[in-house]
Parts: structure tokens; C-alpha cells; sequence
């Protein structure tokens, strides 16, 4: 059941059958859902249903949503709701961002807004809403944000910045109410351009692990998907990325087509118990096994700008010099001596 926000719009835990269990939030970057892009919607809905209420980005049309929540009704066995923001977006290229949820175990309250950006930082404003849980009575409002991408880390930190007005902004908007900011950021959580952020007492969910899926088999990349909270004002039991190949027997490159190039990431309220279920059913423990490491020949400016003594411009260099064999050979970059070489062996940062 899809509810209509025209007239609202002004500017490692898994779900378990036992009653008593509270909720999984989720967030995810659904890479261009809605596009005609061969998107494997049943394999989409499996992953989807796992969660009681997961904040959507990259939402192409409403057309898209409403297929998935057939889907993961069909999938789950229960009925769900969605509720879609308009488009946003500064040009040709706009986005909806979206809330889908379980009935049996979420509510709609209040509040479908989009942020009213006065000083037009954002390429897409920010869309909340708040909601309850239907186990545990505990309200809370969720927030669903998709930071420009840009073509450098500087283009996305006055967004990141301006995250810290819309911070207190919720806090006039949804008063007395706990409140998560979910999406992906394109940022790291270590980043300095959070420090406005965590000035105001916020706190990312998760500050280990990658959330995007790498073209190489098992190998992950960097940490953009995450949630924004404060501490002590939910009862927060347990976070995590579902890092979903494992589900599949499919990889990576297939799954970035035919899925997401971005991994969903959660918190667990209350004793919501982990349920990791495989696409044929069989039920298993999620591990981490999967590494995270930068590949010389396929990593971005930003990733390479990860490695130590390796800024923007050497990570541009590096890239043109490809390809690479053994990392010593590093030494070829302007500025990269035999003792920085070493600092970037050392790191194991590097993919072997």
C-alpha cells in the first residue's frame, strides 16, 4: 500500500518471527532503481525483507517502488508500505528518495517532509519522517539522505557540513524524538568534514568495515553507506553491513548490474535477533570474510587517496600509469620514495 506525500512535501541483527523482538532499520543505495537496467527485483526483494523499515536512495521513479513492494510482499508473505519523496535534483539527472516498510511491525506517524534548503546546499534535500515501532511503542525519526558524489571529495563536503544545520533542523521538526540520519554519505566516517557533525554530540552506527561492492571477487570498498545518531537516545543493540553476494551464488560484477553496487547497512532497536537467509532458503550466520583492500588498477582517486603519503594528485597519477604489478614499483610516481613505497606496503591496504 503506497501512501502519497504530495500534500506533506514542503521543500550484525536481523528480523526474527518472535513477537517480542523490536526492529531492523535499514538504508541502501538501490543504484538507479526504476531504470530499465535489468534489475533483478526478486533478488532485491529478498534482501529488502530482512529489514522492518529500510530508507531508500537512488529511487529513479515511484513506478519502481510500487514493483518492489509487490515484491517483497510476495517474498515475505505480509504486507508493507512505501511512501516516496518527489524528485529532486538540480538537473536532468533527479532522484526520489523512499521509506518501505512492514505493517506488522512499523508505523507512520507524522511529518513526510522534504528539508527546506534556504541556502541551496544540497543537490538533493534530505526527506524524513517519523515513525514507531509496532513491538516496542519507541518512536524515532528517520531521515534519508543521498550526498552528491561530485568529481572530488571537496565537492561533497559542503553538503557534509550543511548536515549539521539539518541536524538541529529535525530536532525543531520532530521535538523530543530521537532521530537517525541514514544514507549514503560518500565520505568516511574518520573524515574531517564530519567534525560539525560530531560537535553536536552525533555519532555514526558503524565505523568499520565497506559497504560497496569491488570489481574483483570478495573484495569490498569504502564505508559511504552508515547512520547518523545520538548516543543514548535509542536503544541500539546491534549495526552492520549485509554484505549480500553471500546470498547469491552469483559475483560481483553480476550482482552491481543486476542488484547494487552498494551494500545495505542496518541497526538493530531492542533484542531484534540476527536472521541472515540465503537466496535458496538456507539460513546461515553472517561472517566477516570479505576484504576490504584498494586494487591499483581499479581503485578510484578517492580510494587511492586512502594509502599513506598518497593525496589526490599522486592517486591521479597512479591512474595513469596503469597498469601496475607489485607495489614497490610505486616508486615511479613523483614523490613516492622507497620509504613512503613502504608505508603503503606496511598499510596492507593494498589488494595482493
Amino acid at each position: 500500500m503506497r501512501f502519497t506525500t504530495a500534500a506533506l512535501v514542503v521543500a550484525t541483527t536481523f528480523l526474527s518471527s518472535v513477537v517480542s523482538a523490536d526492529i531492523i532499520i535499514g538504508s541502501w543505495n538501490i543504484k538507479n532503481l526504476g531504470w530499465d537496467n535489468n534489475k533483478g527485483y526478486e533478488k532485491v526483494s529478498h534482501i529488502a525483507q530482512h529489514f522492518d523499515i529500510v530508507a531508500i536512495q537512488e529511487l529513479m521513479n515511484e513506478g519502481a517502488l510500487e514493483q518492489l513492494e509487490v515484491e517483497v510482499e510476495e517474498t515475505s508473505g505480509e504486507r508493507w508500505m512505501s511512501m516516496a519523496s518527489h524528485a529532486l535534483g538540480r538537473s536532468t539527472y533527479r532522484e526520489h528518495y523512499a521509506f518501505l516498510w512492514r505493517e506488522s511491525a512499523v508505523s507512520y506517524l507524522s511529518g513526510a517532509v522534504v528539508y527546506i534548503d534556504d541556502l541551496d546546499v544540497f543537490a538533493r534535500e534530505p526527506f524524513s519522517a517519523k515513525f514507531s515501532s509496532v513491538r516496542s511503542g519507541q518512536v524515532f525519526a528517520l531521515a534519508n539522505v543521498h550526498i552528491t558524489y561530485g568529481s572530488s571529495i571537496g565537492d561533497r563536503l559542503p553538503e557534509i557540513e550543511a548536515l549539521a544545520s539539518y541536524w538541529e533542523w529535525l530536532d525543531e521538526v520532530y521535538p523530543d524524538t530521537p532521530r537517525l540520519v541514514a544514507g549514503d554519505f560518500n565520505l568516511r566516517t574518520d573524515h574531517q568534514g564530519w567534525s560539525p557533525m560530531r560537535e553536536l554530540g552525533a555519532v555514526p552506527a558503524i565505523s568499520e568495515g565497506a559497504s560497496t561492492l569491488g570489481l574483483s571477487e570478495g573484495v569490498w570498498a569504502n564505508l559511504y553507506d552508515n547512520f547518523w545518531k545520538m548516543p543514548g537516545r535509542l536503544n541500539v543493540t546491534g549495526h552492520g553491513i549485509v554484505q549480500f553476494p553471500a546470498l547469491f551464488e552469483a559475483d560481483h560484477v553480476t550482482l552491481r548490474d543486476t542488484v547494487s553496487d552498494h551494500a545495505p547497512v542496518w541497526i538493530a532497536l531492542g533484542d531484534a535477533p540476527l536472521e541472515l537467509t540465503a537466496f535458496d532458503d538456507r539460513t546461515f550466520e553472517p561472517t566477516n570474510d570479505e576484504v576490504y583492500c584498494i586494487d591499483l588498477n581499479e581503485a578510484t582517486v578517492d580510494q587511492l587517496s586512502e594509502l599513506p603519503n598518497v593525496g589526490p594528485v599522486r592517486a591521479g597519477q597512479i591512474i595513469e600509469m596503469r597498469p601496475w604489478g607489485r607495489i614497490e614499483t610505486l616508486t615511479r610516481v613523483s614523490g613516492l620514495g622507497t620509504a613512503s613505497v613502504k608505508a603503503i606496503v606496511a598499510s596492507e591496504l593494498v589488494c595482493s
